[in-house]
């Protein structure tokens, strides 16, 4: 096979889009192992579900709180009492108890018993809390948990779209670099049989030493760029065994998915600053700054709970009470004056937080333009350059065969035909590359408009919906386990 045949071989087996083999992966199959297996994801995933339970946390001031307290007390109660006695004779006090001792003196004198008593008092109390008007405070808790469960979903979805991008670009610098390889070794084998054909032509006398030296040094080169590539190979699978979650296997080349994307840049722009999860982050988080003035203003309303109480006493309380049993249910309101200045601070503090957050919010939109903007003028760069390099590369090839020829008849020396080789070597690795950043420009595009999701691209899988585990823990009223069992 000549230089400009094995060129050609490459050309359809590195560049040109294929059917996918029996066993190869497809880009979208990489995107939906990623969906399902990228550890970030997940953990993002798990982020939501503990912003969750924020929301039963705030249902908890709906419900009462009760408490059973359970006590058991013993008394020791030492008496001396006083009394008259005759001289020898000691005067007792009519009920003795159990362990009482008598100081007495011989000869008439006072008399002074001491009374020991021990009384254990088991008790038992049931107490129950409902807070019946805090300002507002615990229906402005629920607002605010639930939008800033609803601003977790928006990350997540933030989340998604950077891991299915990161996946996505994963797969085509693996595939980009595995063409480049590919291409370098076919060099090295071009090269091979071009010094070949110049070590026979020198012992022939039809060129030089220097010639064969040249072509000696071209191959060495290509023999260096093939070991490079190597290398940037061994990186991109790894980078794609990261992001993926799986080990590559053989992949085929990819096609763009600009049918997906808006065809006219302002209704990009005007789509990503009204959808995109980045700003659906910041507009909840404003939601949830002013419910958080309201929380806070809330501590300047008057407070409203009923207590009530059962508690049973057992054991001998005193000398004559052996039983006890109380209950009560008592209404309490608290009309809060002046608490030192803290509770004002906070609510100035609040507010100033709602005008950053709106500042936030115009940043958002701002940047999702500014990125939509970015990748559309990448997408277009992306095309020309396809198209431009496709033409290089066929001047090139026609240019090497038409070198080739005049070298055979002596127009043209070794060094022109080396040159041609690497002009070729370099006009195939930029398609390559171009048709790489055509792929990749069309995915960023999607994603910084903020429909980058399986739905969009056409894969019906089953996806992960958050809103599973909320209603699962939202009206949960006890339980320590989550609803997977752990």
């Amino acid at each position: 096979m000549g230089v400009g045949g094995v060129f050609r071989w490459g050309l359809v087996a590195v560049a040109a889009w294929g059917v996918a083999p029996a066993g190869a992966d497809t880009l979208e199959q990489s995107l939906v192992k990623a969906y399902q297996n990228n550890p970030q994801l997940n953990s993002q995933r798990a982020v939501v579900r503990e912003t969750d339970e924020g929301v039963p946390q705030a249902l908890s001031g709906y419900k009462p709180t009760v408490r059973i307290t359970g006590t058991s007390t013993e008394d020791y109660v030492t008496d001396v009492s006083k009394g008259v006695s005759a001289r020898g004779v000691t005067v007792i006090a009519p009920q003795e108890p159990t362990g009482s001792t008598t100081i007495s003196v011989p000869g008439t004198a006072p008399a002074y018993p001491r009374t020991s008593l021990t009384f254990q008092n088991p008790a038992l109390g049931l107490t129950a809390t409902q807070t019946l008007f805090n300002g507002f405070q615990t229906a402005n808790k629920v607002r605010q948990a639930e939008s800033n469960t609803s601003a977790a979903r928006e990350a997540l979805r933030v989340a998604e779209q950077t891991i299915l991008l990161n996946a996505a670009t994963a797969y085509m610098n693996l595939l980009r670099d595995g063409a480049l390889l590919e291409l370098n070794r076919r060099n090295v084998e071009v090269l091979q049989e071009q010094l070949r054909q110049t070590r026979d032509r020198f012992i022939v006398g039809e060129v030089t030493r220097t010639d064969v030296a040249q072509a000696e040094a071209r191959l060495a080169q290509g023999r260096a760029a093939v070991l490079a590539a190597e290398a940037q190979y061994a990186l991109s699978k790894a980078t794609y065994r990261q992001v993926i979650g799986v080990e590559a296997t053989t992949l085929v080349p990819a096609a763009p998915v600009d049918r997906l994307t808006p065809r006219r840049l302002t209704d990009a722009i005007q789509i990503a600053r009204a959808r995109h999860p980045s700003v659906g982050v910041a507009m909840f988080g404003i939601d949830a700054a002013v419910l958080q003035v309201k929380i806070n203003e809330g501590t300047l309303y008057p407070n409203a709970s009923l207590v009530g109480s059962l508690q049973q006493n057992w054991g001998q309380l005193s000398i004559n009470q052996l039983q006890n049993f109380t209950a009560f249910v008592q209404a309490q309101v608290s009309i809060p004056l002046y608490q030192g200045g803290a509770e004002y601070s906070l609510i100035r503090q609040a507010k100033e937080t709602v005008g950053q957050k709106r500042i936030d919010l115009e940043t958002a939109r701002d940047q999702v333009q500014a990125n939509v903007v970015t990748a559309w003028g990448q997408l277009d760069a992306a095309k020309a350059s396809v198209l431009a390099n496709q033409a290089f590369v066929a001047s090139d090839e026609i240019a090497l065969d038409g070198v080739r020829e005049e070298a055979r008849v002596g127009q043209r020396t070794t060094l022109d035909v080396l040159n041609a080789v690497q002009e070729l070597v370099t006009s195939r690795t930029a398609l390559v590359t171009a048709q790489h950043d055509r792929v990749v420009a069309s995915y960023t595009l999607l994603a910084a408009v903020g429909e980058l999701n399986l739905p969009k691209l056409g894969l019906n899988i089953p996806l992960y919906d958050p809103m599973v585990h909320y209603q699962q823990v939202r009206d949960a009223w006890m339980g320590v386990r989550i609803p997977d069992g752990r």
